[in-house]
């Protein structure tokens, strides 16, 4: 299979995988989101003719003033396609339609810093702030656990091996929000380093918010980072003592080649596709933004946003950072296969 084949192959099931998941999203809320977005049309009809006193000074008895509304409503509702049952095929391609060209309405009940109601732009200031802290984390994570996970494979038995496979145990076994809770106690409220509470107390539109919200991102970054390296670290180890085991390696070590050359250029080589997969899963859920994580140090991102629109049912919230965190999921797989068959040839001409 020729490069340009695999590219083309890949993204097609990317885009069959996408419609697929927008398809179950907009089944499983479907009932809930018509009532919903019908409940939304008689608001904006009744608010409509509210603010025009002239209408209801034409009508002689409250009856025939509300007989009027409703068949503004149901009018509103035909010209927007709502009389049609949510699982008719229009119905439904209309709404992917829409979604596919991020056109998600209007939430419910939540609004961005600004007062806007319009879920796109609720979604793009909250994903920026997302991928700022999480792909900042991975980024530093990957760093020390391929770093420490190579010293460790190649000095198997050893105290800096014993103490990185120790230590991502027991950093893996703790709940991410206990951690959280005991470095909010500590850092924040014993100590008075930094904020209990990530999100800052000033409007974005303050010149000083860029440097108040890193700041603030302090401690939750150093939580994640400091949760997360150990697994990285055990992962990468046991790539490492695998692959120090294969004839090449071997052959390298018979011939005189230094031995960190061997680690950091040869070993680390061979290890790059299962690492550039793991890198690019974590690069995509971090992106759903924690919503433990955000919720307990309240980062003002898109898992914070998820927690609240759950609570609340705010579907168009909801389906709207569904179809965003799906897509960017998407664009992380096509890159880490694009490298993977880069570093291994055999998966794109097998």
């Amino acid at each position: 299979m020729t490069l340009k084949k695999y590219v083309v192959t890949r993204l097609i099931t990317m885009f069959a995988v996408l419609m697929i998941t927008l398809l179950i999203t907009i089944a499983l809320v479907g009932s809930n989101m018509d009532s919903i977005l019908k409940q939304g049309v008689a608001f904006e009809v009744r608010d409509g003719i509210t603010k025009n006193p002239k209408i209801s000074e034409g009508f002689a008895s409250t009856d025939e003033f509300e007989t009027f509304v409703q068949i503004q409503i149901q009018q509103k509702i035909k010209s927007l396609g709502l009389d049609q049952p949510w699982y008719s095929p229009q119905r439904i391609g209309l709404t992917m339609y829409k979604i596919l060209f991020l056109d998600f309405g209007h939430a419910t009940f939540l609004t961005s810093d600004s007062g806007s109601s319009d879920v796109k732009e609720i979604i793009l200031e909250k994903l920026p702030r997302t991928i700022l802290l999480f792909t900042t984390a991975t980024i530093i994570i990957s760093v020390i656990g391929i770093f420490l996970g190579a010293v460790s494979g190649s000095k198997v038995g050893s105290i800096i091996d014993r103490i990185t496979s120790s230590f991502a145990i027991i950093s893996s076994s703790f709940p991410v929000w206990w951690i959280g809770m005991l470095m909010i106690f500590l850092f924040s409220f014993v100590y008075h380093i930094f904020p209990a509470r990530a999100t800052p107390l000033i409007p974005s539109s303050d010149p000083n918010y860029i440097g108040s919200l890193l700041y603030h991102m302090t401690l939750p970054l150093i939580t994640i980072v400091i949760i997360g390296f150990g697994s990285w670290a055990y992962l990468v180890r046991n790539f490492i003592v695998g692959i120090m085991q294969e004839d090449f390696i071997i052959a390298k070590k018979i011939i005189g080649i230094d031995k960190k050359k061997i680690i950091y250029t040869h070993a680390l080589k061979n290890a790059a596709p299962p690492i550039v997969t793991i890198l690019a899963l974590s690069l995509s859920g971090s992106l759903g933004g924690a919503i433990i994580t955000e919720a307990v140090f309240d980062w003002p991102g898109m898992g914070r946003l998820y927690f609240e629109a759950i609570t609340v049912m705010d579907l168009p919230v909801i389906i709207g950072a569904t179809y965003i965190l799906t897509v960017f999921f998407l664009i992380s797989i096509f890159v880490a296969d694009l490298l993977y068959g880069y570093f291994d040839p055999r998966v794109r001409t097998g």
